[in-house]
């Protein structure tokens, strides 16, 4: 199919929304990863997110140019003409951005889907996340509230973090204390700021107990009942005009989750859930075995020539991929969203 319209892509979230299921975001740097991801949610049967944090758009553009635009830009491009071929939708977006990269990130991709819009009918990207955990709220909000405005203009859904993730991720770090938990007065704040829907569609990431990274379970606190304490708190102040859980939420740094604490945050709104840490190990850990198992046949051991057949990056390129790919399933089996895809 292809890749999902702005109405597809609120059909999506509604769908997930009413039937407690939440679609994987996962994040690709790379022509390689960005097709396991399409291939995980077409085995699945899953529609799906694919997004490109900053790091990664920089990657994508070319070790050496560096540009977040370019990278972004080209990998819409890509993903335009291979998810075509998958009976899926898939929706593109942009993770996590801090103030000091709107400017060469965000911004500008908003103003690319404006012309594309404007030219085409349709947007490049579906989503972008304006990332405003590291400044005061009333700032993050109304630069939040500023963003919406053009997002909105361009058909585009708006993703803000509201409460801070702890960890690291693209070299923005945050300590693990009690500045993880979200609170009520925060929820209600946002909702004040922007609205419900009526100044343009966003999703809010609230956190609770969220740390990026790499985890066992249990060594990570997630509090998912905060989640339903902002959502009752928004429709006892709102009322239930918009449901009982008004807020699209989004669940961040979810690595070492256990299974009931993504179903509860799932039940209480969840309805995207970034996947990143362990898609990275699934990709990278056949490409360790593939090496060590063939390791006279990628290298020119003892003045041989080895063997080309398995240094084709294409060889282990594809047990990569595959791995991915599974784990990819394993995520929608986990929220539920597995079978779910309504073929447009």
């Amino acid at each position: 199919m292809p890749i999902a319209t702005p109405e597809v892509y609120r059909d999506m979230l509604d769908r997930a929304k009413a039937g407690s299921f939440a679609y994987p975001a996962i994040n690709v740097t790379s022509s390689q990863t960005l097709n396991a991801a399409i291939r995980g949610f077409a085995e699945a049967g899953s529609d799906g997110i694919v997004q490109v944090s900053t790091g990664g758009a920089e990657y994508l553009s070319g070790p050496t140019v560096k540009d977040m635009v370019t990278g972004s830009l080209a990998l819409a491009a890509y993903a335009r003409e291979v998810a075509k071929n998958y009976d899926v939708n898939i929706a593109l977006h942009t993770d996590h951005c801090p103030k000091d990269k709107l400017d060469g990130f965000v911004r500008p991709l908003l103003a690319a889907s404006q012309e594309h819009k404007d030219a085409f009918g349709t947007p490049i990207f579906q989503s972008h996340m304006w990332d405003g955990s590291a400044v005061p709220l009333e700032e993050n909000l109304e630069i939040a509230k500023e963003l919406l405005a053009l997002a909105a203009g361009a058909d585009i859904i708006l993703e803000v973090e509201i409460g801070v993730v702890g960890g690291e991720e693209d070299g923005v770090a945050n300590e693990i204390n009690d500045q993880l938990y979200t609170t009520p007065e925060d929820a209600l704040a946002t909702v004040e700021a922007l609205g419900l829907g009526e100044q343009g569609r966003y999703m809010a990431a609230l956190t609770f107990g969220n740390v990026h990274g790499v985890y066992k379970p249990g060594n990570v606190k997630l509090r998912p009942e905060i989640l339903k304490q902002c959502q009752d708190a928004i429709v006892a102040k709102y009322g239930s005009d918009k449901g009982e859980r008004p807020l699209d939420l989004v669940f961040h740094g979810g690595s070492g989750s256990t299974a009931q604490e993504i179903s509860d945050a799932v039940d209480f709104g969840v309805v995207k859930m970034n996947v990143d840490t362990d898609t990275q190990y699934a990709f990278t850990r056949p490409v360790v075995g593939y090496m060590m198992k063939n390791y006279e046949g990628v290298l020119k051991v003892d003045g041989e020539v080895g063997n080309k057949k398995q240094y084709d990056p294409r060889a282990w390129g594809k047990e990569a991929e595959a791995a991915m790919a599974a784990r990819i399933v394993t995520a929608c089996e986990n929220l539920r969203s597995a079978g779910t895809s309504v073929k447009a």
